[in-house]
């Protein structure tokens, strides 16, 4: 019974023993296979004899491969995977950009899997978002593949590039007719995209630190002047504190630059009411008001704490020109940031060590100058076109002394740049105007008639204040679409 059991067939051919192959007892592999080929001899002649005796050692030679090659193959054929394994497929932009999903796009892109100017099909991924009308998140797509870099030079016609070579003319002509029945928004940000000014600021920090601030421009509408100065200002080699003071009319992206920040570099910000401040040491207790933020108690003494010798981003939000009765008192909340921004270290309380604040980024947001906008864009001779660099350039020398009045020239010296927020173009504001539709309809804007949209657009724009920029158009186009609705 014993014996039996002995040689009993496994029931599952991957529970019989592995047989491997000894090297040392090489000598016994090949003498048993020399004693199965045992043959009844008989006499033969010598030149037989010969014969038999090379084909005796041919043969020998050949079954010592055989038992060689086939225990090396038994122990690799148990490395090698089930042929049934079948791995993942990587999601493609194809396939993201079909789904008419944003948030799979960014992941898509974000993750690596796929690049911004993958072909799809005979497309490029930007013609192919542009070509498909039945996707209803057109215009966020195009603006996540520009923002990853995304080429425009695929939407060109050379029809109308040679046309523009001919005339000395660069722009929107140069454009293939895919942009014919765009919404104006999705025309500005391609046209933003393709524009040679965009090319040359991105390429002054290219390299740095700050590159992923350059897909700001696709989430603000306007302000190329102020990106070109402030990506300047990064380019500059520096040992002092980074501190910028965005200044201007309400609506037109200061709070919007501001709070993007932080979220391109990937850092932590923190945001603080300076209307709220009565003491110069309220500056370190105030908590971050930001609804973009996540909420928080840690006040700003502890963020900067969490964050020392880090890269991290502070918001302040500086009031607007009071009496002059209270200028005084303001200088005096304010004067407690001298220190991080003249050395980029703090005191928090007398006799307590330093903390190190080299590396944060101060921004300030305020609507200190706003009137000197609107006064220095009637005096233009084309108040509704872009200004030129020199323009903008004349504009920050004026504006500085205003700011130093309200925030006095101690604070200001230490002060890297002010940057003022100048007024909407036509242009600019049928684009505000668009995206404000699309953001307010929803998917009922997909059903709606493109006259209708069209309407709506360019009605807005008569209701247009300049003091309340984005703001007023946003208001324009909700009292219209509840008229139409």
């Amino acid at each position: 019974m014993e014996q039996q059991q002995q040689f009993l067939r496994s029931d599952s051919r991957l529970s019989e023993p592995i047989e491997s192959f000894d090297e040392r007892r090489e000598d016994e592999y090949y003498q048993a296979a020399d004693d199965a080929d045992d043959t009844i001899r008989r006499p033969i002649s010598a030149t037989d004899a010969t014969r038999r005796r090379e084909s005796s050692i041919f043969a020998t030679q050949q079954k010592r491969q055989s038992v060689i090659s086939a225990a090396q193959s038994r122990r690799e054929s148990l490395l090698i995977e089930p042929v049934h394994a079948i791995a993942t497929p990587r999601p493609t932009l194809l396939f993201a950009l079909a789904s008419d999903d944003v948030d799979e796009v960014r992941r898509v892109l974000e993750n690596g899997d796929a690049g911004p100017n993958d072909d799809v099909g005979p497309l490029s991924a930007l013609a192919f978002t542009l070509a498909n009308d039945k996707l209803k998140n057109k215009m966020q797509m195009v603006k996540m593949l520009l923002a990853h870099g995304a080429d425009t030079t695929a939407l060109r016609d050379p029809e109308a590039e040679e046309r523009a070579e001919v005339s000395s003319r660069r722009g929107s002509g140069r454009l293939s007719k895919l942009l014919e029945n765009v919404d104006p928004a999705t025309r500005y940000y391609i046209e933003r995209a393709d524009s040679p000014q965009t090319r040359r600021t991105s390429a002054l920090i290219h390299r740095s630190y700050f590159r992923p601030l350059t897909r700001v421009r696709y989430d603000l509408i306007g302000q190329d002047r102020v990106l070109e100065q402030l990506f300047r200002v990064l380019s500059m080699p520096s040992m002092a504190p980074i501190v910028v003071l965005l200044c201007g009319p309400s609506g037109h992206g200061k709070s919007l630059l501001a709070r993007k920040f932080g979220s391109l570099l990937e850092v932590p910000t923190h945001t603080v009411n300076m209307t709220t401040l009565r003491d110069t040491n309220d500056i370190w207790k105030s908590h971050s008001i930001a609804p973009h933020e996540a909420p928080s108690d840690a006040s700003l003494k502890d963020f900067l704490i969490a964050n020392e010798g880090k890269r991290c981003v502070v918001v302040l939000d500086v009031p607007t020109l009071r009496q002059e009765i209270e200028k005084t008192h303001d200088e005096k909340i304010l004067s407690s940031l001298l220190m991080p921004w003249e050395y980029g270290r703090c005191s928090f309380e007398a006799g307590h060590r330093h903390v190190d604040v080299s590396k944060v980024i101060w921004l300030g947001t305020s609507n200190i100058g706003h009137d000197l906008v609107f006064e220095h864009q009637d005096q233009r001779p084309a108040p509704e076109t872009q200004l030129s660099r020199e323009e903008y350039v004349d504009l920050m020398t004026l504006l500085r002394p205003r700011v130093s009045e309200r925030l006095g020239p101690s604070l200001l010296s230490r002060v890297t740049a002010v940057l003022p927020f100048v007024s909407f173009t036509m242009e600019e504001k049928m684009a505000i105007a668009a995206e404000a539709l699309y953001a307010l309809s929803g998917e009922a804007v997909s059903t709606m008639p493109p006259a209708t949209r069209d309407m709506i657009v360019r009605t807005s724009l008569n209701s247009y204040i300049p003091p309340e920029g984005a703001r007023s158009l946003y208001r324009a186009v909700s009292t219209l679409l509840l008229d139409t609705l």
